[in-house]
């Protein structure tokens, strides 16, 4: 039973090739074997552009993201990248003052996409070993040759600006677009870095000197200012001084001294009168005669 159930299908299959004509069969195969070895299309991925070539001659028409339809042996699609790419470089220079100098650089860039065709006529998929790192070598040299070493510490921003602006110009030129520059690091001979430390702790040494000399400046200023105020306070109490006022002061003082007192004499021994506390001071003015 599974015997004639297995032969049932194979016989159905055999009838039906019996009845299709060859040369379909022959045209199945053909578009089969086209789609496979010779794909009538081609798909453009996501951040990438078409390069045409009809019998390897770069065309015009530069192929954007999606499906797109093909002449098989004819015409041939190469993929380039048209995303933003990054590249470090180290870079050796010398400053205006003829130091040595080495740098690492970061470069952000993309080729333009509707010029991905020119680049690749012109210049080849290895653009960047060919263009982008010569280019940065060459920028990094003349830029850093306009300051001296000191200068590229403290006009840090000044120069990085610079070396892209330059970049921005030359890499144009080749249809590469400068996104970002930065300058990663700078780093010099020992001898010099010990010189630019030593400079600066005596600049703040210096500083520091310059602080606590207005320091004192300022304070020796306000204890003349205060002496001079209590001079004048002085000059002004003395002023005001008169004998009726010397008077009014002692009778405010014996008035002070009769109200602390206690009511108690106080205790002598020997012979003599009885002193009379706070007392002393108060006299009567002379008559006149």
């Amino acid at each position: 039973m599974n015997e004639v159930y297995q032969e049932r299908p194979k016989e159905f299959f055999d009838s039906l090739l019996r009845k299709v004509p060859s040369g379909v069969i022959a045209l199945v195969v053909g578009a089969v074997i086209l789609l496979v070895f010779f794909t009538p299309w081609v798909q453009v991925g996501a951040g990438q552009r078409g390069i045409v070539l009809n019998f390897g001659a770069v065309q015009d028409k530069v192929l954007d993201e999606g499906l797109h339809p093909r002449i098989p042996i004819m015409q041939e699609i190469v993929l380039m990248d048209v995303k933003v790419q990054k590249v470090e470089t180290d870079a050796a220079a010398a400053s205006a003052d003829l130091q040595d100098v080495s740098s690492r650089v970061a470069l952000n860039y993309h080729i333009i996409p509707d010029k991905a065709n020119v680049v690749f006529q012109k210049i080849g998929i290895n653009f960047r070993e060919r263009i982008i790192d010569p280019a940065i070598l060459e920028v990094v040299k003349a830029v850093t040759a306009k300051y001296t070493a000191e200068e590229l510490i403290t006009k840090r921003p000044a120069v990085s600006e610079a070396m892209r602006v330059t970049l921005m110009e030359r890499l144009g030129h080749n249809n590469i677009a400068v996104d970002a520059f930065s300058i990663v690091i700078f780093s010099f001979s020992k001898v010099f870095t010990e010189a630019i430390e030593a400079k600066q702790t005596a600049e703040q040494l210096a500083l520091k000197a310059r602080r606590d000399l207005d320091r004192i400046k300022i304070e020796a200023e306000q204890k003349i200012t205060a002496a001079k105020a209590e001079a004048e306070s002085l000059r002004l109490q003395k002023a005001n001084i008169s004998p009726d006022l010397l008077e009014l002061r002692r009778i405010e003082a014996n008035m002070k001294a009769i109200d602390k007192w206690d009511g108690v004499m106080p205790q002598v021994t020997g012979s003599g009168a009885m002193p009379l506390i706070g007392l002393g001071n108060l006299q009567r003015p002379a008559s006149a005669n």
